[in-house]
């Protein structure tokens, strides 16, 4: 997995008069967990941009200043609820013989068979939580989509690796395709012209291909039939 390294400081306070000092300053405040004791340092709000603002993971070398570096990875991060800028941000100590917890996103290649055929491509989980070895954790999850058709599903069982622990149950669902509904309407509405169509070609047939007479036909004919009768012939 690819690391970015981040250059901080050591907090000598931790209350909140210094920690609001440091925020108008452009720094954040930070704690890394995991080890003997809690480490408290700040760094500079654009060292994480690369961090937090990407859909990719990554761990993540804290060096602090004096020479003491740290390999940890994101575990926490807080907002501002409106402004969105970032106001703390906690970390967790990595350890080689330890295994650690954490989100992986899903990568998917491949033009999927059932797409081209009309389906709809839905992505159920964008990211799943694997537990690994600080070396065995991958940048992402890879799934070919390629062989998939309409109905499909690609479920976690199917992406069970040696290297590393899935933390969902196997019959999650990852990605699969689905029916397009307008392709469904599409089908719906060929239908009901069929039959609309077979209809009419029935009517056809029974009033011109038999010689039949619809009732009020037969009416008038025998109408005409009855006065032609009492007419009385001229002298």
């Amino acid at each position: 997995m690819k690391s970015i390294t981040i250059n901080g400081s050591k907090r000598e306070s931790v209350g909140k008069k210094a920690t609001k000092a440091l925020r108008n300053a452009g720094q954040v405040p930070c704690v890394l967990y995991g080890g003997d004791q809690p480490v408290h340092f700040s760094a500079n709000y654009l060292a994480f941009s690369k961090l937090v603002y990407t859909p990719n993971a990554h761990t993540v070398v804290i060096a602090i200043e004096g020479g003491e570096t740290f390999n940890a990875v994101l575990q926490d991060i807080q907002f501002h609820p409106v402004t969105d800028r970032i106001l703390h941000i906690d970390f967790y100590q990595l350890f080689e013989g330890k295994q650690i917890a954490l989100n992986i996103p899903v990568k998917l290649f491949g033009n999927s068979l059932g797409v081209k055929d009309g389906g709809v491509l839905r992505r159920n989980n964008r990211k799943l939580r694997i537990k690994a070895l600080p070396v065995d954790l991958p940048d992402f999850i890879e799934i070919d989509i390629e062989p998939l058709k309409i109905g499909d599903k690609v479920y976690v069982g199917d992406l069970l690796n040696e290297n590393y622990t899935f933390l969902h149950s196997e019959n999650t669902v990852v990605c699969q395709i689905k029916t397009a509904r307008l392709a469904i309407v599409d089908e719906v509405e060929e239908d009901e012209e069929g039959i609309e169509g077979a209809e009419g070609a029935e009517g056809t047939e029974g009033t011109e291909g038999t010689g039949e007479t619809t009732s009020e036909g037969a009416k008038t004919e025998a109408a005409a039939t009855a006065t032609t009768s009492t007419e009385t012939p001229k002298k």
